[in-house]
């Protein structure tokens, strides 16, 4: 591999996003073993560029023989310039870039409508399971897709945090920090702060959360051991949802928050932080929403897989409880994570329980369990990142940096749990009973 070609995934229509099933792309066999591929392919990343000498496009489409729905659908490689026999790059296939998108934000990232006129195409994999092929890519980029959302959480409060230090604004409510100023930096402000800890909270915890998912992606492709493997997958199946969704949803809350540290300076082109807002919007919504995270951990990761991921998660929870259960120094963060933990097997078993005779009751939990579990999750990395840096050798200083913003987030965000288990708690009827003709009245 050198880099000389990119690629994409084709996968969106103009009438369909996440229905896949309603998928219209033809591909027509040729005789000779490859295939014409017509259809048109929307909100296509770097779909059309000159940094590569050649674009390669994996495009879902539909053979003439094919099932409905989603398991009629294949997967087929289709270049930019076609490749002759010797490797050399002959002629440009019938694919063109019809438009680009006009977007919110990522104004760097040419996001293409691409039409296929009969694109000469090669079958990938066996037929009919284009779906399941494309999904091993798809899983790794929702967790590049998460990493994006941290890193733009992060570089948001670094100018936050920047700009808190230096701005002078009014004097502090306990009397004057810096008297030789004519007035204090806002970062000694109350409010102030509390947006600076919950980025701090959530971007490090975040970070942890991110780390943990890649070394899975390890396990799961090096380890030698089958069943260290077939545990490694589990544990990434289940974590996989709530990295893309939560840490692309915080993005949004931090970069809201960073943008809010400098007031109306935030609103305007001049500092950035405007563009670190808009370019978070998107990453809720690529390589599936939010909601299709919610559904995908609650119904298929969680109750489909029989908590399996879950289980794993919560035994690890429960071998850091009794290794510092002796610990005073960590009492304030094991006991609320040894209860959490028993809350969340409590609250799974309940909601799994209800489904089973209502599906309408999962569809409903989904959203608020996701961010149950992910901030459940965080609880879980502060407890050990706490740990960690008293068995450091850092400053002082460090250590009392992490176990400060632990004491943040469980008595300021671990909250937050509270909500979306009392939410679940209502059941679907809150969401379901009202007609839909009754939403506009």
């Amino acid at each position: 591999v050198d880099g000389r070609w990119t690629g994409t995934m084709c996968l969106t229509e103009p009438h369909c996003g996440t229905d896949l099933g309603l998928l219209k792309t033809r591909a027509e066999p040729q005789g000779d073993g490859s295939y014409a591929i017509t259809g048109t392919k929307i909100f296509i990343t770097a779909g059309e560029h000159d940094f590569t000498e050649n674009i390669v496009h994996m495009v879902l489409a539909r053979l003439p023989d094919a099932p409905s729905g989603v398991k009629g659908i294949s997967l087929f490689i289709v270049p930019k310039f076609k490749v002759d026999a010797d490797g050399s790059l002959g002629e440009q296939n019938a694919v063109r870039c019809g438009a680009l998108e006009h977007k919110m934000g990522i104004h760097g990232s040419a996001t293409c409508v691409m039409n296929f006129d009969g694109a000469a195409g090669a079958l990938l994999g066996q037929p009919h399971k284009g779906l399941m092929a494309m999904f091993t890519m798809m899983n790794t980029a929702r967790l590049a897709v998460g990493l994006q959302g941290l890193g733009l959480s992060d570089r948001a409060y670094q100018n936050a945090l920047r700009y808190a230090r230096e701005r002078l604004q009014m004097r502090s409510l306990s009397g004057a920090k810096f008297p030789d100023k004519a007035a204090d930096p806002i970062i000694v402000h109350p409010d102030v702060r509390r947006m600076l800890l919950t980025q701090k909270a959530l971007i490090e915890g975040g970070r942890l959360l991110g780390y943990h998912a890649a070394s899975l992606v390890d396990v799961v492709v090096h380890a030698t051991d089958a069943q260290e493997r077939e545990r490694a997958d589990a544990l990434l199946g289940f974590l996989t949802p709530i990295a893309k969704a939560c840490l692309t949803e915080w993005a949004v809350e931090c970069t809201y928050h960073a943008l809010q540290c400098f007031g109306g300076h935030g609103y305007i082109h001049e500092h950035g932080m405007e563009q670190l807002a808009r370019d978070a919007r998107i990453t809720t919504l690529y390589e599936g929403t939010t909601g299709i995270q919610a559904l995908d951990l609650m119904g298929r990761k969680t109750i489909q897989m029989q908590g399996a991921g879950l289980k794993i998660f919560l035994e690890m929870i429960q071998r850091f409880c009794d290794e510092h259960q002796a610990d005073a120094g960590l009492a304030e963060f094991v006991a609320p994570l040894r209860a959490l933990a028993a809350d969340w097997q409590a609250l799974t078993l309940r909601v799994g329980k209800a489904g089973a005779s209502d599906a309408e009751e999962i569809g409903a939990a989904a959203w608020d369990y996701l961010f149950y579990s992910g901030y459940a999750t965080l609880a879980y990395w502060w407890a050990r990142s706490v740990a960690a840096a008293d068995a450091s050798s850092q400053p002082q200083a460090f250590k009392d940096s992490k176990r400060e913003t632990a004491r943040f987030y469980f008595a300021r965000i671990l909250p937050r749990m509270r909500s979306h288990a009392e939410s679940i708690a209502s059941g679907p009827a809150t969401l379901m009973r009202m007609p839909a003709e009754a939403f506009g009245a």
